[in-house]
């Protein structure tokens, strides 16, 4: 998978009803990490519908993509695996995918397989298209073996049934019905081409404002004390090229104290960050696969 390793060179220059729910949850057997998970969004959200909470694919979309224009730079060819690596840590931070045993060997995070957990409905069709793939396949794939998969970078003619198509478009299409943006069609001189421009500014200012402040106001500089979406969510836009447009906006200062503390985070090694207590495996276990 030599594209994915080529694309993580370095950094990308300047350019209540609660208690209730969670006991319905625990009964269709979701687990604890997504009770913690739906704490962590209800308390970031500040009283928001539920429509306008996003998941990790729909976030990195949302960041690549230019808001009056309504598309993703021409030039962008890594946020396609991104955001399958977007989908994998969705589902783990969910309870539905997990990481093999490391065994008395030790195996590597990317030699170990991601092993299905739960296949309970996650209420997004294309998380619920990847976890079926996954839960179908055997012998169990690595988490790099996913990302390819799912992106259909493979030459194995056999396997090409594992892409999961149009996916850009489908997440647009999930913001358009969260009234995050709209539908426009727009003529390229040769073609006609469906775009989604911005039309809820104030959800997307709030995303870009969150992880400003989770690498200014509030770094803790420990990762396992960080929110695990927000982790995924940095390593994933970096990874995707889509990290310097959150941190654009920021004045001189700001913006090289945010990059300094980003590279600290690249600079970690997933398999030291995997083993300590309370880490995401399988996050981690992605990290790896776009960084080593």
């Amino acid at each position: 998978m030599a594209s994915l390793t080529q694309r993580s060179s370095g950094l990308v220059q300047r350019r209540t009803e609660a208690s209730r729910n969670a006991a319905a949850d625990k009964e269709r057997g979701i687990g604890e990490d997504d009770e913690s998970r739906r704490e962590e969004e209800e308390e970031d959200d500040n009283g928001d519908s539920k429509e306008t909470r996003l998941t990790l694919m729909e976030e990195v979309l949302l960041l690549g993509l230019k808001d009056r224009e309504g598309y993703t730079s021409f030039w962008n060819d890594c946020i396609s695996s991104g955001l399958r690596g977007c989908m994998l840590i969705e589902l783990a931070l969910r309870g539905r995918l997990h990481l093999e045993p490391c065994g008395i060997r030790r195996k590597s995070l990317l030699a170990r397989k991601v092993i299905f957990k739960s296949d309970a409905p996650t209420g997004d069709m294309l998380l619920d298209e990847a976890l079926k793939h996954i839960k179908e396949t055997q012998p169990p794939e690595t988490v790099q073996s996913w990302i390819e998969l799912l992106s259909g970078e493979t030459w194995n003619p056999l396997k090409l049934h594992f892409q999961l198509r149009n996916v850009r478009e489908r997440l647009a299409k999930n913001l358009v019905e969260k009234g995050v943006l709209t539908t426009e069609k727009q003529n390229f001189l040769l073609f006609d081409m469906t775009t989604h421009p911005l039309t809820n500014s104030t959800i997307k200012q709030r995303l870009v404002r969150k992880v400003q402040e989770s690498v200014l106001d509030r770094w803790v500089n420990e990762p396992q004390r960080m929110d695990r979406r927000m982790l995924a969510l940095i390593f994933l836009a970096h990874s995707s090229d889509v990290l310097e447009n959150a941190f654009a906006p920021l004045l001189d200062e700001q913006y090289d104290l945010a990059m300094k503390r980003v590279r600290l985070l690249l600079d970690l090694d997933p398999e030291v960050e995997a083993a300590k207590s309370g880490a995401n495996e399988l996050l981690w276990a992605v990290v790896a696969a776009f960084t080593k």
